[in-house]
C-alpha cells in the first residue's frame, strides 16, 4: 500500500457509513411548486451547504475528522464530480472565497484559453458569430481547467488534513458506487448532445438511448484511477502525463468541432490569487470576486445603489423589485462595458465601486417609473478606453459551496463546467470537461473596436460567479453565500443578500425566495411562484416583464450568537449540513 493511501483509512473509516445512509435515505417530499420541501440547518460547531446530499455529507464527515473548511471543500467538490457531473468537476475551474479568522483571500481558479486561441474563434465561415450549441459542443470550447490546481493550492495553505483523506470520500463513491438522483436523470433525459460522445454514452445511458434509471448504481472506475493519481502525486498528475495527455486528445479528436489544446498550456495552467473586492451595506461589508469574475463588483453597486432605500420596509414583493431591477440594469450597463480578465484589461475596480460612484447612479433611478434600457457611467479613476462586450447568458454547469469549520473559518466557492455537462466532452481519466470559452464574447469587434471579453490566448473569461462573504459590524464573520445561475447568479446572490441582511429572514426562507431581476434587459420573475402575482403592478412602473424558469442553487450559512443556520436551495437537491 502505499504511503499516502495510509492515511486515507481514517477518512475511509468515518466517512463510509455516513455516505452510504445519506445515499439510501428517503428523497424529502415534493412542495407544491415542484421544488423539494425543506427547513433551515442548525449546528453547533461547523456546516457545510452543496447542491447533493452526498457531496455535502462527505464535507460534514471531514469537518468532523478535524479538517478544516477548506479540506471539507476539496472532498465536495470531488464528490460533486461524480454525483452532479453537469454543473462542476476537475475538468472546470472555480473561484473560492477563504477566510481563516483574520484574513480574507481569494483564489482564481479559472479556465484559461488556449495558446492558439484567437479572437476569431467563434466567428463563423459566413463572418457571422456561430451558433451558441454549435461552438459548445466538442473541442473548440474548452478551456485550460482550473480547478485541480485551486483546489491543491488551497488545501496546501489551509488544510489540515493529509491530502490523501480529503480525496477519499469521492475515490469511495467512484469505486463502489452511488445511486442516480432524480435530477441527473431528468437532465439526462433533457439533454440533446451528449450522447454524441461514446464514452459518455456508455457511461449515462442503456443500450436503448434512455438515460439510466434513478436508483441506479453508477461506478466510474477510470475516475477512481485519476483520483488515485492525483492523491499520489498531487494536481501534477492532472496537469501532466497520461491525464493530461487524455484531456489534450480528447479536446482534438473530435469530428466537426475539435480545439487546440497542448499539453504546454496544461502545464503553464497557474491558481491567481486576487485582492477581494469589498464594500459596505449598512452596517456589513460585503465581500466578492474581483475581475475576471464581475460577480463581487456588480453586486457591490447594486447593494450600494439601493442603499438609500428602506427596503427593509418595503419586505419581498413588487416595490422592493422594482429597486433591485433597476440597480440591476445600471450594474449590468456596467459590467457589459468595463469587465474582463485584468491581465488583458485595465479594469477600474475602484472607480466602479466608488460610494460616490454609485451615489450618482442611483440619482438616476425614480420610484415611479423604469428607466428602461440603462448606459454605462463614467467611474473615476479610469486608466484606459474601454469597449463594448456583450452579457453572457444563463447555463446550468455550475454549482456552489458554503462551508464554516468550526474555527470559525470559511470557504465561498462557486465552481463550474459552464452549460450543463459542458463540452459534451467525457475523457478516458472519467470527468467532463468544460466549455468555459463560450463566455467570451463570440465576435471580436463591435462597431468596428475591440471587445474586452474577445477570445485571447492566454485568456480568462470574464464570469459571473459571485462566492460571498459577509462581517457585521463588529468585523465578525457573519454570512457565506453564492450561487449557479450564468450571469443570473448577480442577482440571485444580491436577493439573497438583501433577504437576509435587510429582511432579517432564515436562511433556507431566503434562498427560496422567488427569483427577479433585469439584466438591464427585461424585469424577469421568477415562473411558478408568488412573484407572477407581482407583475402588473410591476409593469405599471414602466418595466417590461418575463415571468422565466429561474433555477437557482443558492447555498447560505449564517453564523449567529447560538450557532451556525443554513439553507440549500430548494430548487434543487442540495442540503445544509453541520456538526
Amino acid at each position: 500500500m502505499k504511503r499516502g493511501f495510509r492515511s486515507s483509512l481514517l477518512a475511509l473509516a468515518l466517512v463510509a457509513p455516513c455516505l452510504a445512509q445519506a445515499q439510501t435515505a428517503a428523497p424529502a417530499p415534493e412542495a407544491p411548486t415542484g421544488r423539494i420541501a425543506k427547513h433551515s440547518t442548525t449546528a453547533n460547531q461547523d456546516m457545510v451547504a452543496a447542491a447533493n446530499p452526498l457531496a455535502a455529507e462527505a464535507g460534514r464527515q471531514i469537518l468532523a475528522a478535524g479538517g478544516s473548511a477548506v479540506d471539507a471543500a476539496v472532498a465536495v467538490q470531488l464528490v460533486l464530480n461524480l454525483v452532479e457531473p453537469q454543473s462542476s468537476g476537475i475538468g472546470g475551474g472555480a473561484f473560492l472565497l477563504y477566510w481563516d479568522g483574520t484574513k480574507l483571500t481569494s483564489l482564481d481558479g479559472r479556465e484559461t484559453a488556449p495558446a492558439a486561441a484567437t479572437p476569431d474563434r467563434f466567428m463563423g465561415p459566413d463572418g457571422k458569430p456561430m451558433a451558441f450549441y454549435d461552438a459548445v459542443v466538442g473541442g473548440r470550447s474548452v478551456g485550460v481547467p482550473g480547478t485541480p490546481r485551486l483546489l491543491e493550492t488551497a488545501r496546501k495553505r489551509w488544510g489540515k488534513l493529509p491530502w490523501a483523506d480529503v480525496i477519499a470520500p469521492a475515490l469511495k463513491l467512484a469505486e463502489d458506487g452511488f445511486t442516480i438522483s432524480p435530477r441527473l436523470n431528468g437532465l439526462l433525459g433533457q439533454e440533446k448532445f451528449l450522447q454524441s460522445d461514446a464514452l459518455a454514452r456508455a457511461y449515462f445511458y442503456q443500450e436503448d438511448g434512455t438515460p439510466k434509471p434513478v436508483g441506479t448504481v453508477l461506478k466510474n472506475p477510470a475516475f477512481a484511477k485519476t483520483l488515485r493519481e492525483i492523491a499520489d502525486k498531487g494536481a501534477d498528475a492532472f496537469y501532466s502525463g497520461s491525464i493530461a495527455a487524455d484531456i489534450v486528445a480528447t479536446v482534438g479528436r473530435h469530428p466537426t468541432n475539435p480545439g487546440d489544446m497542448t499539453l504546454d498550456d496544461l502545464k503553464r495552467y497557474k491558481v491567481e490569487e486576487r485582492e477581494p473586492v469589498c464594500g459596505m451595506y449598512r452596517v456589513y461589508r460585503v465581500c466578492g470576486m474581483a475581475p475576471p469574475s464581475s460577480g463581487g463588483i456588480a453586486i457591490l453597486q447594486m447593494l450600494g445603489i439601493v442603499e438609500g432605500q428602506d427596503l427593509g420596509a418595503m419586505k419581498p414583493g413588487p416595490e422592493a423589485v422594482h429597486w433591485l431591477a433597476e440597480a440591476g440594469r445600471l450594474a449590468f450597463a456596467d459590467r457589459a462595458l468595463f469587465l474582463g480578465d485584468p491581465a488583458f484589461v485595465d479594469v477600474p475596480v475602484r472607480g466602479l465601486t466608488d460610494p460616490g460612484y454609485l451615489k450618482s447612479r442611483a440619482a438616476l433611478l425614480g420610484a415611479g417609473r423604469s428607466i428602461g434600457k440603462a448606459k454605462a457611467g463614467e467611474p473615476p479613476f479610469q486608466k484606459t478606453e474601454f469597449f463594448f462586450a456583450p452579457s453572457e447568458g444563463i447555463e446550468f454547469g455550475t454549482s456552489h459551496i458554503s462551508i464554516v469549520d468550526r474555527e470559525g473559518h470559511a470557504v465561498s466557492m462557486t465552481t463550474t463546467i459552464e452549460d450543463g455537462f459542458g463540452a459534451r466532452l467525457m475523457t478516458r481519466s472519467g470527468f467532463l470537461l468544460n466549455n468555459e470559452l463560450t463566455d467570451f464574447s463570440f465576435a471580436p469587434t463591435e462597431e468596428g473596436r475591440p471587445v474586452a471579453n474577445r477570445v485571447e490566448g492566454g485568456k480568462r473569461p470574464r464570469s459571473s460567479m459571485a462566492p460571498t462573504i459577509v462581517f457585521d459590524a463588529a468585523g465578525k464573520l457573519y454570512a457565506v453565500v453564492g450561487s449557479p445561475g450564468g450571469s443570473q447568479i448577480i442577482p440571485y446572490v444580491a436577493k439573497t443578500l438583501v433577504a437576509l441582511l435587510d429582511w432579517k429572514l432564515d436562511p433556507q426562507v431566503a434562498v427560496d425566495l422567488p427569483n427577479f431581476g433585469s439584466r438591464n434587459g427585461p424585469t424577469e420573475l421568477e415562473a411558478g411562484t408568488e412573484a407572477e402575482g407581482w407583475k402588473l403592478e410591476i409593469e405599471a412602473k414602466g418595466h417590461e416583464v418575463k415571468l422565466i424558469d429561474m433555477n437557482s442553487g443558492i447555498q447560505a450559512v449564517v453564523v449567529g450568537a447560538d450557532g451556525l443556520t443554513g439553507g440549500a436551495d430548494s430548487r434543487r437537491e442540495g442540503v445544509a449540513i453541520g456538526n
